[in-house]
């Protein structure tokens, strides 16, 4: 949380769903106190079991708690260390008449406002604020008069300045364009009137009124080259993001790559056909995806076995792969080697949960729809990676399915934005729909 104005201590009651977001969120409050209603306790014994990153989070935090555990956690609180406030476990309290009579339903959300509305009125005072990414509980708890917040800890704070990888350059010397057509290794960024550095990878669309060119900013060499459109396996760019694109999923050097667009711009289907045309320098393909339940119902609602149940959430990753074998004969050498590497497992289309022990040292990893992904889950990711492999993250911030988690604060969101100018990171921002014209239409308009 960021420090606030001046010294007056605050005590913030923790919902549950912040601690399966965050585990290790009780270090980021400072010097204020933190509470944990024992109601949130017992609704995270409920998460222990399973093998979804929140289950995991659910047991680290237990174990977190574990640690610390003592007598003071249920009598007066706990110090968490210099400069932090103490955190204590608050036990159930009666509800007051107005929050029985504003929310008569026995539920852990009314449980939990029981307890921040005893705290607020017990405080003389002090402020008092429930934590929690349920907006139907922020505006209920304000309703009783208590302040509400989001976790604000890993949030991107204005999703507009996000950095989107593409710039356009206009009215450009033609014969500057022709330099970088002749000029392999590149130009200084000067020849283009460039005058700040530009971020590592950065991506341009050099144009006047009668040439214009693709390049990008070479971190390295301090020069920008030109971007070719390239075909790989089968999939061939249709707009300059998407050779953008294909230009960072190919370039050795850039091990960790973003891509952000709405429905239809091709993030994974570039992602996987770049994957598959450099096949021979990693050991597998892993192309995954979280499973996010519609209704946030668990999958164990649905009928049949494990592979029927995620079945429809992993049909749009085989889709995509159909598109670049439907590229191919079923006889030819191209559409073989696919069903080869599917049948020995050198590329693999799974829940994301399920990659959770593999080795990730030279593999090429694909993780569709990481918007509903929390930064967390991104970083531990991220952090599992060994050497020579190259993660792609892609997915569209403005579908997010999970109910907790917005555009500030969604894994994808945080990664372009803590990853921005790092030597082997890449961003591109893909606009421009390319399934049909009517798909395009009803992604704008609808």
């Amino acid at each position: 949380m960021a420090k606030t104005a001046g010294k007056v201590k605050k005590t913030f009651v923790i919902d549950t769903n912040v601690l399966l977001h965050d585990y290790k969120c009780i270090h980021n409050f400072e010097e204020h106190d933190i509470v944990i209603p024992i109601t949130v306790l017992e609704e995270l014994d409920r998460f222990k079991k399973g093998n979804d990153i929140i289950n995991l989070h659910a047991r680290e935090f237990t174990r977190e708690l574990d640690k610390l555990s003592g007598d003071k956690l249920f009598n007066g609180g706990l110090k968490l260390g210099a400069d932090k406030g103490k955190l204590s476990i608050a036990t159930g309290h009666v509800p007051s008449e107005r929050l029985a009579t504003s929310f008569p339903e026995n539920t852990p959300d009314h449980r939990i406002l029981a307890i921040t509305d005893y705290l607020h009125n017990s405080r003389n005072g002090s402020p008092v604020i429930l934590i929690t990414k349920d907006i139907n509980l922020r505006m209920k708890a304000k309703s009783l008069g208590i302040m509400a917040q989001d976790y604000h800890n890993d949030m991107v704070q204005n999703v507009q300045d996000i950095y989107e990888g593409v710039k356009i350059s206009e009215n450009v010397k033609p014969e500057v364009i022709s330099g970088l057509y002749d000029n392999y290794d590149g130009l200084p960024r000067s020849k283009f009137g460039i005058k700040k550095e530009p971020v590592a990878h950065q991506y341009f669309i050099f144009r006047n009124d009668s040439v214009s060119a693709l390049g990008h900013y070479d971190p390295f060499n301090k020069l920008i080259n030109r971007v070719e459109k390239v075909k790989t396996y089968g999939i061939e760019p249709r707009n300059a993001e998407q050779a953008f694109a294909l230009d960072a999923l190919l370039r050795p050097e850039v091990q960790l790559v973003a891509l952000t667009g709405k429905a239809g711009t091709g993030k994974t289907l570039l992602a996987l056909a770049s994957a598959i045309h450099q096949r021979k320098m990693y050991t597998q393909i892993f192309l995954a995806r979280p499973i996010v339940p519609l209704s946030n119902r668990d999958i164990g609602f649905l009928p049949g076995d494990v592979e029927e149940k995620i079945g429809p959430y992993m049909q749009p990753l085989f889709d995509n792969l159909s598109v670049i074998k439907q590229n191919y004969k079923q006889q030819s050498k191209e559409y073989t080697r696919i069903e080869e590497m599917q049948k020995n497992e050198k590329l693999v289309i799974t829940p994301l949960a399920y990659i959770r022990g593999r080795s990730l040292s030279r593999v090429f990893f694909i993780v569709d729809e990481a918007q509903n992904l929390t930064p967390h889950e991104v970083k531990t990711i991220i952090t599992r990676a060994g050497e020579g492999t190259k993660l792609i993250f892609t997915g569209d911030i403005q579908q997010i399915d999970s109910p907790y988690l917005d555009t500030k604060s969604n894994g994808l969101t945080y990664l372009a934005d803590r990853m921005k100018g790092q030597d082997l990171f890449a961003h591109v921002h893909l606009v421009k729909g390319e399934r049909s014209y009517l798909a395009d239409l009803a992604s704008n308009l609808l």
